[in-house]
């Protein structure tokens, strides 16, 4: 069981207090190294055109724990909404408890619904590889280890799917990563969302010592590599937004 679900079942249930809790996870934390860094890499050479009209795309991506995957692009100009949830798997077994066994083939998901108009599916992937996550790492994230913490893209469409495989071709042969990436493409079949207590997660609790040490470093990040994109306000699942 990985520092991030022990957290939860903690919070939930109320066992220790906030301090002891803090205390626990945040040395917990420190022991498992620091958190991740952002990657400055180049736009892909390969993307979608503007479409002409009204547009709304979805992408599927899994990048480690929905938290924070799902922080980074709820402050994406041009996005509409995004949702923690799952993807991989079957329908009955898309549950917290179930997935956080590592052996339903779910991986913890989000499901980003954006403009075209306004951010390409492109730049959406650049984003992911760059500030979400670490796409070398194979079956974990920082401190969660796990199937369901992998590295995934879940293309929606073969255009989806020729995009992410020519910008991950694009990547590892101008070697910007130090190891190749591991992230797996496939068909998305289905996007199931989580519990009602994962979404928004790292927006309403930036006190969590899980999301301070490894999630809001993320936001940080992408603020800082992408000024242009980045809106400081988070669009809640709960609250709705129009796009920014």
């Amino acid at each position: 069981m990985s520092l991030r679900q022990i957290l939860s079942i903690h919070r939930l249930a109320g066992w220790v207090s906030g301090t002891l809790l803090a205390l626990g996870v945040t040395l917990g934390l420190m022991a498992h190294g620091a958190a991740e860094t952002a990657v400055v890499i180049p736009a892909p050479a390969t993307d979608e055109p503007a479409p002409v009209g009204a547009a709304s795309e979805t992408a599927v991506l899994s990048g480690g724990c929905f938290w924070g995957v799902q922080a980074v692009f709820q402050h994406v100009k041009g996005v509409h909404r995004v949702v923690s949830g799952y993807s991989g798997g079957a329908k009955e077994t898309a549950t917290y408890d179930k997935v956080s066994s590592g052996r339903t083939g779910h991986a913890e998901s989000v499901e980003i619904t954006f403009d075209p108009r306004l951010v390409s599916y492109g730049t959406i992937l650049q984003i992911y590889f760059s500030v979400a996550h670490n796409p070398t790492e194979r079956d974990r994230q920082g401190p969660d280890t796990g199937t369901q913490y992998r590295s995934a893209i879940f293309a929606a469409n073969d255009a989806q799917k020729e995009i992410a495989e020519a910008y991950v071709a694009q990547l590892d042969k101008a070697k910007v990563f130090p190891q190749p990436i591991v992230t797996k493409i496939s068909p998305l079949t289905a996007f199931y969302p989580a519990e009602d207590y994962h979404q928004d997660y790292a927006t309403r609790h930036p006190e969590n010592p899980y999301i301070a040490f490894n999630d809001l470093p993320k936001v940080d990040n992408l603020s800082r590599l992408f000024p242009a994109l980045y809106t400081p306000k988070a669009k809640l699942v709960t609250a709705g937004s129009a796009v920014n």
